[in-house]
């Protein structure tokens, strides 16, 4: 990885860290920003329910539920990147390390996005038309638009990745050395990924539901759409 990207992303993974800081420091914004991250969870489950009842997409669509739009605690995960990102490269191959600087890139412009949208709000009780409100004051549509481009982005990454037929068994043989080098949470990521995505047997038209309802959600709230407000939890 050419080592300007490299220092790149691993501002973005220092940002986040400086951001958790920030509101380790204020409880309150912490409270809204947990608030924010469960009620996109919910509103992602809503939009995909018919995802989620499908047999074919039902793992890919809980995999994104769970890595991408949870609330869980990704501080370890975070760490792991900013190790493998600049030191590890050697141990995984480069196309696997480009879904990770993806991911990595993700993470880092979501985290942001979610401190900025909790700051719009007045309690963490969140409902439809509190999270739209406070959706249009945070502003920033080309941050969304890209927020939705590297989602897609990781899926196509993921997707790609299950057709090399000998990577699945290297990244089996990897798994000792991941997690001597402490890497556990960063390589159960990708093997969760890269058998969710397998599974599936093409992912074209499942990223292209997500990038059309996305992309619509997103220009609906922006636009105070009723029909976008609608489609919120």
């Amino acid at each position: 990885m050419d080592p300007r990207r490299a220092e790149s992303l691993l501002q973005e993974l220092r940002a986040v860290d400086a951001e958790r800081a920030r509101r380790a420091g204020d409880p309150a914004l912490d409270a809204r920003v947990q608030a924010v991250k469960a009620y996109q969870q919910r509103r992602f489950a809503r939009t995909y329910a018919d995802l989620l009842a499908n047999p074919r997409y039902e793992a890919a669509t809980r995999f994104f539920l769970q890595e991408l739009y949870g609330p869980g605690d990704y501080r370890q995960r975070d760490a792991q990147f900013a190790r493998v990102i600049p030191t590890l490269t050697r141990l995984f191959p480069d196309d696997v390390i480009d879904t990770v600087a993806q991911l990595a890139q993700l993470h880092a412009l979501s985290e942001r996005l979610d401190t900025r949208l909790a700051e719009q709000l007045d309690s963490p009780a969140l409902d439809g038309p509190a999270y739209a409100r406070a959706w249009c004051a945070c502003g920033e549509p080309a941050a969304r638009r890209r927020q939705i481009e590297l989602t897609l982005a990781v899926g196509h990454a993921l997707d790609h990745l299950t057709r090399k037929p000998l990577l699945r068994q290297s990244l089996r043989l990897m798994r000792g050395p991941a997690q001597v080098a402490g890497l556990a949470a960063l390589q159960g990521f990708l093997e969760s990924g890269f058998d969710t995505f397998r599974a599936m047997r093409g992912a074209g038209e499942f990223l292209s539901v997500v990038q059309q309802r996305e992309d619509g959600l997103a220009t609906g709230l922006f636009r105070g759409d009723p029909a976008a407000l609608g489609q919120l939890p």
